[in-house]
């Protein structure tokens, strides 16, 4: 699989619809198939329009397909656009461990004279 950079409005939409509990909770039911809009308004307390206005962020962003069959709209996650997500986390720590890693080395550069100069004294 050839990694490409996801552009900021992507990274932008993935994780704005990414941090809402319930529109993580809608992934996760929709991962395992097909459910209606209906289906899934039918496990929270909130308004069928309320629902029907989180599936719509996680279709902006690409993280559900929606089909219409009939009366009813099936939505389901696309593995591909969690892939992408992933991908977004993956870089994001790289980029954070790679500083972590820099700052441990000068810590430890600094750290050196410090020591030497505190184990002279122990001796005596």
């Amino acid at each position: 699989m050839v990694v490409r950079e996801l552009d900021e409005e992507t990274v932008d939409r993935l994780f704005h619809a990414l941090a809402d509990a319930t529109r993580r909770d809608i992934l996760r039911r929709s991962v395992r198939g097909e459910l209606s809009v209906s289906q899934l308004a039918e496990a929270y307390p909130m308004s069928f329009a309320a629902v029907q206005k989180h599936v719509a962020v996680l279709e902006r962003a690409g993280l559900i397909t929606k089909e219409r069959r009939g009366r009813e709209q099936l939505v389901r996650t696309d593995p591909e656009a969690l892939r992408r997500a992933r991908q977004a986390l993956d870089l994001l720590e790289a980029a954070w461990r790679g500083r972590v890693d820099r700052m441990s080395d000068l810590l430890a550069e600094d750290r050196g004279p410090q020591e030497n100069d505190t184990t002279r004294g122990q001796g005596t």
